[in-house]
């Protein structure tokens, strides 16, 4: 059976044999109800959208066992990298985070002693955020077991291929943040 374009049509969405993933079942189901219809998009965001899950499905097993969890890493890393106290507002954009989420995620990490606010003496609306001792210790651990843990993840993949494919990403990042950033404005 075919899905009217000379593809094969699959009853359900599970690994396919020729490419081993589920977006090509599932890109077939579609060519099958919809022939006239170009469903190549879904084969680039469809595999994006699944890796994506499945990473995060992974958890990052190094931040587990430091008690972490990817956001709370993300901010701790945004404070360290930049190397100076950020406002929650600062940290938010940094971290391609909520507002809400990222108060949510300094009151925790306040409370494990990581992190340190203080007040700006000239608008009390506004707080700076800053590592702790203990903050920038825990960040400079486990970075390098992290990094160890995404090359290993990544590792299925040639070096070659890694490389091609950050760039191909970093390509599609840069052209849609300057796409969608301009109509967020």
């Amino acid at each position: 059976m075919t899905a009217g374009n000379g593809r094969p049509a699959t009853g359900g969405a599970t690994p396919d044999a020729t490419t081993g993933d589920t977006v090509a079942g599932v890109v077939r189901q579609w060519r099958a109800v919809h022939p006239d219809l170009d469903t190549a998009p879904m084969e680039i965001i469809g595999r994006v959208n699944r890796c994506a899950a499945l990473l995060q499905q992974a958890e990052d097993a190094p931040l587990r066992r430091a008690g972490l969890s990817r956001p709370e890493f993300d901010l701790l890393g945004a404070l360290r990298r930049t190397g100076h106290e950020l406002t929650p507002s600062e940290l938010a954009r940094e971290t391609f985070s909520s507002g809400a989420a990222v108060t949510k995620r300094l009151k925790t990490l306040t409370e494990r002693g990581l992190v340190e606010r203080r007040g700006d003496p000239r608008d009390r609306r506004v707080a700076h955020v800053r590592l702790t001792d203990s903050g920038r210790a825990l960040v400079d651990g486990v970075l390098p077991e992290q990094l160890a843990y995404e090359t290993s993840v990544l590792s299925v993949l040639a070096p070659e291929g890694q490389g091609e494919l950050a760039g191909l990403l970093a390509e599609l990042l840069g052209r849609l943040e300057g796409r969608l950033g301009g109509l967020r404005a």
